[in-house]
């Protein structure tokens, strides 16, 4: 693909997802959902992720707390990963989470909790 928007989205992802599962994903793309991976490798990865003015790791805590108000809680396995090779401690992933259950529900909070232990755990 010559978009540079999607190479640059491509660098980040594999930079904070990793390549084994920025592979994965790839592999296990078919014909329905190629499009969709396209479209979030240039407008997640290519557009917000590679904006100046938040480091990764700023990054990174927000992502964890929408997705924990969001209650997506299969991408908080991955996004606790990429938050660990962002630079962010255990410590401040479990912040971020006490901070977001103010905002966003402890049902919310509590099951992000017990996400991010089983992730932390694999790790």
């Amino acid at each position: 693909m010559d978009d540079p928007r999607y190479e640059a989205g491509m660098k980040v992802r594999r930079e904070v997802l990793g390549d084994a599962h920025v592979d994965r994903a790839a592999a296990n793309a078919t014909d329905f959902s190629r499009p969709f991976q396209e479209f979030i490798t240039r407008a997640a990865w290519g557009e917000a992720w590679t904006r100046e003015g938040l480091e990764r790791r700023e990054r990174s805590m927000i992502t964890l707390a929408v997705l924990t108000a969001l209650r997506a809680e299969n991408e908080i396995p991955m996004h606790v990963r990429a938050a660990i090779r962002n630079g962010l401690t255990p410590d401040e992933i479990r912040e971020v989470l006490i901070h977001t259950s103010v905002y966003a529900g402890v049902p919310a909070g509590n099951s992000a909790f017990a996400i991010a232990q089983r992730t932390l755990d694999e790790l």
